[in-house]
């Protein structure tokens, strides 16, 4: 069997793995993938595909196969072995939060792994279960090379300017920062735009990353200038379970009314965006065709919220030439984009109803002064050329 980088994409219900191909120089072949869905559920599933698409693994797995994050790297695991007879080169992980040490991808070692635990109460819903694979690797294998990627390496590139927040000096040494995240889907559409669009990406882009999480990126030239989230990932553009952007000053009345930190964190990351709003579900695909008013509320306040993050993001670059979808809504979700779009008319966007329902890669009409496309990402094809680049050399910025 040839040489493989396993790719490692840890979420909070989820676990998400791909295999790749390579010669371990420059070839990244991607050969299967799946997940462990609904970990801590009552139905959890086990999925794998090739490249081909074609269904290797669908099964249902017991709740208590399934209740954490370390029994369903088990089931990977076990699964893993059976298909697997060579050990991976090196293992690459999703990281979201590097804090300000980290502004490319890094082999893992004790002092990294150290830094990186300390980073989770600024990314309380990613971080922990991001890292939960790399701890149980070391403890397992621990000769396996770890690479960690990074979701804020990306915005490294930022002006100071929309780096900082208005607060004294001491803060921003000690890391309180606009970090931003989503780096990793935004470094992928920056590469497939120089390959499918290299006149578009040298100008002024703005990408929507919109799924779960939601957030926007504006991009000179395939490089980030400005995003709409900050120090956390629960900033900036409202999403499934997260409020977005919210004055502090309601935090300080939450506390001033005796509300706990735990009990703050958990309704402004668990109870809060399309779910606090609708009080219905924070998926879009139930509230999309759903009557009920507070449906409708949520949705007009996400695809809002959206275009006012889009057009608070054009002073980085002083204008707009292009604006990508991406992700799991912003892929799918022809309502979605057409809500904001039409947010955004008095910019010039304009945008064919039958491209946009079909989810063709360029949905603006001819007339539209601003090209409108939808770009699948692949974080994880960034993780697996990050973790060969760096292995290969480990000297390289990643």
């Amino acid at each position: 069997m040839q040489d493989t980088i396993l790719v490692m994409n840890a979420g909070s219900s989820s676990l998400k793995f791909h295999v790749y191909e390579t010669d371990g120089m420059n070839t990244l072949e991607f050969s299967f993938g799946g997940q462990v869905s609904g970990i801590g559920g009552r139905q959890p599933s086990f999925k794998v595909k090739d490249r081909h698409q074609k269904v290797l693994v669908e099964q249902a797995l017991l709740p208590e196969q399934a209740q954490n994050l370390q029994l369903s790297q088990r089931v990977v695991g076990d699964w893993l072995g059976t298909v697997i007879t060579k050990e991976p080169l090196a293992v690459g992980h999703r990281i979201v939060h590097g804090g300000p040490d980290y502004d490319h991808s890094v082999m893992v070692d004790d002092e990294v792994l150290k830094k990186l635990d300390a980073l989770v109460s600024l990314a309380p819903l990613h971080q922990r279960n991001n890292l939960e694979p790399v701890h149980v690797i070391f403890e397992n294998w621990p000769h396996i090379r770890q690479v960690a990627c990074f979701d804020t390496a990306f915005h490294r590139s930022k002006p100071e300017v929309a780096d900082r927040f208005a607060l004294p000096q001491f803060y921003y040494k000690e890391g309180i920062r606009r970090y931003g995240f989503h780096g990793l889907s935004y470094d992928y559409i920056a590469g497939k735009m120089r390959q499918d669009y290299p006149d578009v990406v040298a100008g002024r882009v703005v990408v929507a990353h919109l799924g779960s999480g939601a957030s926007a990126c504006a991009m000179v030239d395939g490089r980030s200038q400005e995003s709409t989230m900050g120090f956390t990932a629960l900033d900036g553009l409202p999403m499934s379970t997260r409020c977005g952007q919210m004055d502090a000053g309601v935090v300080l009345w939450m506390l001033e009314q005796g509300m706990t930190h735990d009990e703050i964190q958990h309704l402004l990351y668990k109870e809060s965006g399309l779910k606090g709003l609708s009080g219905i579900s924070s998926d879009i695909r139930d509230l999309q065709d759903n009557p009920d008013p507070r449906a409708r509320l949520a949705l007009s306040y996400f695809t809002y919220h959206i275009a006012k993050g889009i057009t608070g993001l054009l002073t980085a670059i002083q204008g707009l030439d292009a604006l990508v979808f991406t992700a799991g809504i912003g892929e799918n979700s022809a309502l979605v984009r057409r809500d904001v779009c039409q947010h955004l008319a008095w910019l010039g966007v304009s945008i064919d109803p039958v491209l946009n329902e079909s989810n063709q890669a360029c949905i603006s009409t001819p007339e539209s002064k601003i090209g409108v496309y939808i770009i699948p990402t692949n974080e994880e094809r960034v993780i697996a050329q990050q973790t060969l680049s760096l292995i290969r050399d480990p000297y390289c910025v990643t």
